[in-house]
């Protein structure tokens, strides 16, 4: 099981990825976040997984094993200002029960964010608390980073915010993979993708790895007719020419 917490409610994000999943989704920044109120749910969520008389009684003890606490929902995390202060919080309820040694607690990130003081906080903490951050990089030419994720960040800050974190915290590259219009990305981007990945090899960029999937469930954005998953023999093709440079993949088709 996952613990999923959501840092923007408000279905606020400063991307709008064309694969996106939520609904009326915003341009924004997460609102300011009620600690009191987040300690108190995370503690109830916790002990009804751990100690809760339903759970106790009608959920088999296997299905209860927690795998991590992940830092995602509606929107950007980090644009949270009180990210250090969360990261924090966690830490000191997860003391509090009887959690497995190995919990990790995830970020879901676009990067974006990974140059302000108060996140890369976070990330020290994190790296405290068995955490590891998952980067979305979708796609490496500027052209196809405006169309699919909506963001004129630049190639150049993106390998800028990877080595902050990495330096911070055990840091994976998320990349969702998908064919629009019937075609999944070109051949141009494909080589642009890996020549960036190349490029962070050479460069000895402590990265995890490449965490690469297809979309699942489908798009809330008005891109969504025109998105279908790419073929799983396409990903798998994929995920093999990025083992080739010597990253470990991780693929969910």
């Amino acid at each position: 099981r996952s613990i999923g917490i959501n840092l923007n409610p408000n279905n606020a994000c400063n991307w709008r990825c064309v694969y996106c999943q939520v609904p009326d989704l915003k341009r924004g920044s997460a609102p300011r976040v009620d600690l009191n109120k987040l300690e108190a749910e995370l503690r109830n969520f916790l002990h009804e997984l751990t100690e809760g008389d339903f759970m106790q009684q009608h959920v088999p003890e296997e299905a209860r094993k927690i795998h991590d606490i992940a830092l995602s929902g509606n929107g950007e995390p980090t644009s949270a200002k009180e990210f250090e202060s969360i990261i924090e919080l966690i830490g000191h309820v997860i003391t509090d029960f009887k959690l497995p040694s190995n919990l990790k607690l995830v970020l879901i990130t676009n990067g974006s964010l990974i140059h302000q003081s108060f996140v890369q906080a976070g990330l020290q903490r994190m790296a405290k608390l068995n955490g590891e951050v998952w980067f979305k990089f979708d796609r490496a030419t500027t052209e196809e980073r405006q169309r699919i994720n909506n963001t004129r960040i630049s190639l150049k800050k993106i390998h800028h915010h990877l080595r902050i974190a990495t330096s911070l915290c055990p840091t994976w590259i998320q990349t969702c993979m998908f064919q629009v219009d019937g075609t999944p990305p070109l051949e141009d981007e494909i080589v642009a993708y890996l020549k960036f990945l190349k490029q962070l090899k050479e460069e000895n960029m402590p990265l995890q790895g490449v965490l690469l999937y297809g979309i699942a469930r489908p798009s809330l954005q008005p891109e969504a007719i025109r998105l279908t998953p790419v073929q799983e023999s396409w990903l798998l093709a994929f995920g093999d020419r990025i083992k080739e440079l010597g990253f470990s993949v991780k693929i969910t088709c």
